[in-house]
């Protein structure tokens, strides 16, 4: 079977990650134990996840002129990910700073830099959209250019898949275009009821204990996630809707199973999109859990 077409109109950040022994509570300053720079950003690491899990992916979203830039681009290229539509503006690329603990939990701060920049998409960045399976979406890039790519999306019969992250209140324009919601349990509980009602298909990820689905027709499954020894949560949720876009047309029980694999596998490695297991890892992990 020929892979799955993906397309990530999204967010691509360079990870300024310190691990420390716990987390500093408020005003409080501590000895971290390592240092390193990793690419991320929630778009590229899904688009990572996607092509790794065994999509064609293209990727739509910008960088700056700083030093970054050549890094980021190379990890999409790296990953076999289409980066032609990948802009570069005046300014800084987008950074998040990381702190993760001993436990593997994390906090994350975000600036957007270019990604705020990824605006009025051109007619050659919408083309891959109309030809693609699944649009992936984030909430890292203005709203409005995730809206005009859904916009799109829809109206070519693209399946449009959104991770509404950092949550934040729907336009009625854009849950209209969208036809599958990807959100953890926090997001899941600030977008609420009405506006998860008014979406035909919503994955929710529930950690270490799998994710589940409700369909259309109030149709509903759940999946337990593989058990392993977690040294990183960072990548982990994005390692998941990207393996999901990949496997979306394999049905909702199939795809979450092999989403939650992908899901699991990332927290055994640090970092983010270097984190995202290939098609054959999950697999493995799949045939030693059946």
């Amino acid at each position: 079977m020929s892979a799955n077409r993906v397309v990530v109109v999204g967010s691509i950040n360079m990870d300024l990650v310190a691990r420390t022994p716990r987390m500093p509570a408020p005003g409080e300053t501590i000895l971290g134990t390592t240092f390193a720079t990793t690419p991320g950003g929630k778009g590229a690491n899904q688009a990572i996840a996607a092509a790794r899990a065994g999509a064609d992916v293209a990727f739509v979203g910008a960088v700056g002129d700083d030093t970054f830039a050549l890094d980021l681009r190379q990890a999409l290229v790296d990953a076999e990910v289409d980066a032609e539509r990948l802009r570069e503006v005046s300014g800084p690329s987008g950074v998040a700073v990381i702190t993760v603990d001993d436990d593997g939990q994390n906090s994350i701060v975000v600036l957007p830099g270019a990604n705020s920049r990824v605006l009025d998409l051109t007619d050659e960045e919408l083309r891959p959209v109309a030809d693609a399976d699944v649009l992936l979406c984030q909430l890292e890039i203005p709203v409005e250019t995730v809206t005009a790519a859904a916009r799109h999306g829809s109206a070519h019969d693209t399946v449009v898949m959104l991770n509404p992250s950092p949550a934040r209140p729907l336009p009625d324009e854009l849950i209209a275009s969208v036809d599958v919601l990807v959100v953890n349990e926090t997001e899941e509980q600030q977008l609420g009821g009405d506006t998860l009602a008014r979406v035909a298909h919503v994955v929710t990820t529930l950690g270490a204990d799998g994710a589940r689905y409700r369909g259309p027709q109030g149709d509903r499954v759940q999946v337990g996630s593989p058990d392993v020894d977690a040294v990183d949560t960072t990548g982990a949720g994005d390692a998941f809707t990207g393996a999901l876009a990949f496997a979306w047309d394999r049905g909702p029980r199939d795809a979450l199973t092999f989403a939650c694999a992908a899901g699991a596998l990332a927290t055994t490695r640090p970092g983010a999109s270097a984190a995202s297991p290939t098609r054959a890892e999950i697999e493995a992990l799949l045939s030693e859990n059946t």
